[in-house]
């Protein structure tokens, strides 16, 4: 797999023999599969000391803070964390599960994991999407003459971390200043203007060219420090002109003077959602924004098996500040299950790409190498590999728990 490392060195200049790592395992799976990650780094020689930072639900309903300030002072100290999974919920949902005496004091409910990307500026977000020869899940394609095709799918998804829809900067019956600002835009006035204030809400899209300049430079430079041909910018600049426009103006013109050798593309999110089913193998590098930035890269980790192949870092090269972790959610409901039966394989691998940032490349190497030979041999698969449904007595019918495909993969070490 080719993993960018402007990231990696951000950390080269630490040479501590060992490392201090914050785990933040938060919601639901999100505790079981990064236990079983830890035992897989331990098995593979990385030496660490391991702190736990207090992030989630349990947190918000207890505190009204699911990102509590002791978390945001570990991280800043130690730098590198590693993240299970969070649960979220709506807002009135949010505000209903507090603690009584917490209650009706104005706390509204924000995401931990945007709250730490943007404390931190972790703007860069990389999630790669590589397919395991021998995954059951693959995606599959008929060919010609009804032959049955597999493509090799090898995607590097740069995503813009902090901006865009997840910026925050939102309302619901705007303030007077916020509406009239709004009023002064002509189509506001035509399509929305006789729209009581009260019964308007807005979600703004906010790009800056300072963070547009550096993800679309880390997607350049990963094209060209690990050979891939082309980058695309994944957006939808014949609609959303101002934001979407600036993004792939500035990559043309990045593209011309800097990297004329990689070939740029340009696709809508919309049109990239059917073209990667048709070629994924086409594609090495997309780069977008926030919102379809998390959205093709859901579709190509469909691809390669789902969410439980679908690992993420996100990271700021000057401060050296990383986060790790699985795309997939908390899913609560296999929580409370007595063997946990989720794939734990995104949240090792997301381990992996954290030793890719400070510069442990052996061991991410190693731990790869193992995870690749156990899906080959196809003898350990968990529920998601099996095609089942996820209920509590798949293990029973043969599917390898949580702690199973881990002990396989140590087995492998």
């Amino acid at each position: 797999m080719k993993f960018d490392n402007i990231t990696i060195n951000a950390q080269t200049h630490t040479t501590m023999a060992k490392r201090t790592i914050v785990t933040m395992p938060g919601d639901g799976i999100g505790k079981s599969v990064l236990e079983e990650a830890i035992r897989v780094l331990n098995a593979a020689g990385f030496e660490a000391d391991y702190v736990k930072g207090d992030i989630g639900w349990d947190y918000w309903c207890k505190e009204g803070n699911p990102l509590p300030e002791r978390t945001l002072q570990l991280l800043e100290k130690h730098k590198i964390g590693l993240f299970g999974a969070i649960t979220s919920k709506p807002k009135d949902a949010a505000a209903a599960e507090l603690t009584p005496a917490l209650r009706d004091k104005g706390l509204v409910y924000s995401s931990p994991i945007v709250g730490l990307r943007q404390h931190f500026n972790l703007d860069i977000c990389m999630r790669p999407c590589r397919t395991y020869q021998g995954n059951p899940l693959n995606f599959i394609r008929r060919g010609k003459e009804n032959t049955i095709e597999e493509p090799e799918v090898d995607v590097v998804i740069f995503r813009q971390n902090t901006e865009g829809l997840y910026g925050g900067v939102e309302w619901s019956n705007p303030g007077q200043q916020v509406y009239d600002a709004l009023m002064t835009h002509p189509k506001f006035v035509k399509n929305f203007g006789s729209t009581p204030k009260e019964e308007v809400s807005v979600s703004t899209r906010i790009f800056t060219k300072q963070a547009t300049e550096r993800i679309l430079r880390a997607a350049f430079e990963h094209a060209k420090n690990y050979g891939y041909k082309s980058v695309t910018v994944c957006e939808k600049p014949n609609v959303i002109r101002e934001t979407s426009g600036m993004m792939y103006k500035m990559a043309q013109q990045m593209q011309k003077n800097e990297y004329p050798e990689i070939e740029l593309w340009n696709t809508n999110i919309d049109a990239q959602m059917m073209w990667l089913t048709k070629n994924p193998e086409n594609y090495g590098v997309i780069v977008a924004g926030n919102m379809f930035g998390d959205i093709v890269s859901d579709g190509f980790a469909g691809l390669i098996g789902g969410l439980g192949f679908a690992c993420s870092a996100q990271f700021n090269p000057e401060s050296g500040i990383g986060v790790f972790e699985p795309t997939h959610g908390s899913a609560p409901k296999y929580a409370d299950y007595p063997v946990s039966i989720v794939n734990p394989i995104a949240m090792i691998e997301s381990a992996c790409m954290m030793l890719d940032f400070i510069d442990e490349k052996a061991i991410a190497t190693k731990i790869r190498k193992a995870v690749a030979e156990v899906i080959a041999e196809g003898k350990i698969r968990t529920y998601d590999m099996m095609k089942m449904s996820g209920h509590p007595d798949v293990v029973e019918k043969g599917a390898a728990s949580t702690k199973e495909m881990a002990d396989a993969i140590i087995a492998r070490l």
